[in-house]
């Protein structure tokens, strides 16, 4: 379905204001949206993008776009003073989906206006593309777990019938969600193995995939002080990785839930690439969510 100019332009407007480029870029691209980012500023670069994902025949624009709006739509601030903000740019929302024939249901769902949707989340209506039964590299694995974290979050802090919610408040959380998403998928995973000494200390690795020669690091960000320091911290454990004889590529995997890191390109920029020494070497990639 095509998706209009005025519907991409108050979408991307409102979605501007909730992260910065690389989380943005992240949750695109977790969302099914096709293609490189746009190469354009923050207030024109989302709905150009939409706008893209409604004239490409091979996407289901209206699931991409359920997508990207689903926490947006479904999650309010937890502090009172940005609760009536939200609640405004929702309202806005709401507004140019019935202009455009559509409805905003919960879990992520547009679907035309008149649709019935199912109770609870409907995967059939949120399927972004067909997907192999295995991905045919670990890499391709990660990259769709990683990306998906977010959502993979979302139906455990909202959860049915008064079931107990889960929160994801530290590195902890994170982890452990990451674990068990990979275990079906991945048989040797080692959290918390010790790393080589690097200037006297040495660190534990969150997750070693010895059969891979892959380390999944993660963090959160707890404050804005902790924002400013999550590079520094991470330059240091990359060089406890790169000296591991089982460490030949490692992701750093940086969770910010209120979006403090203002230049998470140029901290990537920083971090990805080859690190390499003579006591060892480490392809790094990060990703932001």
């Amino acid at each position: 379905m095509r998706l209009s100019k005025s519907l991409c332009a108050v979408v991307g407007d409102v979605l501007a204001t909730t992260g910065s480029h690389g989380a943005l870029d992240d949750l695109f691209i977790a969302a099914g949206a096709p293609g490189e980012p746009p190469q354009l500023s923050h207030g024109s670069k989302w709905k150009s993008w939409l706008f893209r994902s409604g004239q490409d025949p091979n996407v289901d624009s209206l699931a991409v776009l359920g997508n990207v709006l689903e926490e947006f739509m479904d999650l309010p601030p937890e502090d009172s003073e940005y609760l009536s903000e939200w609640r405004a740019k929702r309202a806005r929302i709401e507004a140019v989906l019935e202009e455009n024939g559509l409805r905003y249901f919960r879990f992520g769902r547009v679907l035309p206006q008149g649709t019935i949707p199912e109770d609870g989340p409907s995967y059939e209506c949120t399927t972004i593309a067909p997907q192999p039964v295995k991905p045919a590299e670990v890499e391709e694995l990660l990259e769709i777990v990683v990306r998906g974290l977010r959502r993979a979050m979302h139906p455990l802090t909202h959860r049915r019938k008064g079931a107990q919610s889960l929160c994801f408040t530290n590195e902890y959380d994170v982890q452990d969600l990451l674990h068990a998403l990979l275990r079906p998928w991945i048989n040797d995973i080692r959290p918390e193995e010790f790393t080589p000494s690097h200037a006297g200390s040495s660190t534990r690795m969150d997750f070693l995939l010895p059969a891979h020669e892959l380390v999944i690091e993660t963090k959160i960000v707890r404050d804005r002080s902790h924002a400013k320091r999550i590079g520094d911290e991470l330059i240091i454990d990359i060089e406890h990785y790169r000296k591991h004889p089982n460490c030949k590529t490692l992701w750093c995997v940086i969770y910010d839930p209120d979006h403090l890191i203002t230049n998470s390109q140029g901290l990537k920029n920083d971090l990805d690439g080859q690190r390499k020494l003579n006591d060892g070497e480490v392809v790094v990639k990060t990703f932001f969510l």
